[in-house]
């Protein structure tokens, strides 16, 4: 058994100014750039979030812009199995995270937990 939930979407921007991209986002979707979060670093940059709503992540990216989510769990390797017998298949495994591909050809990841409150709304899975 194990839960998983949706996490967060992420900005993919393949762009050699992350902090120009991260204030356009910021401004379209009303919500600041959180300079103080932890995860602002680098390519990264965090929007405020409500506690109740999944995380908004700016990032550069060297592939094509694009959309995608993450899925949070408690369980990565069951996670992915689950989603697997779906169809979907896993494109790479990375340290702390699985990015993976589903049959309509969208990429999405698999992550641990990163919200607070987990299992809050989350998906109990046998």
């Amino acid at each position: 058994m194990h839960y998983s939930r949706l996490c967060a979407l992420l900005i993919d921007c393949n762009t050699s100014d992350i902090d120009k991209a991260a204030s356009f986002w910021a401004e379209a979707l009303g919500r600041p750039v959180d300079a103080d979060h932890p995860g602002t670093r680098g390519n990264y940059r965090m929007l405020e979030t409500p506690e109740d709503e999944p995380i908004v992540e700016i990032q550069r990216v060297a592939h094509e812009s694009r959309v995608h989510i993450d899925i949070e769990t408690d369980n990565i390797p069951a996670e992915v199995a689950r989603l697997e017998a779906l169809g979907a298949h896993v494109v790479d495994r990375l340290e702390r995270w699985v990015v993976m591909q589903a049959p309509t050809g969208q990429r999405f990841c698999v992550v641990r937990i990163q919200r607070p409150g987990f299992p809050k709304n989350a998906n109990r899975w046998e």
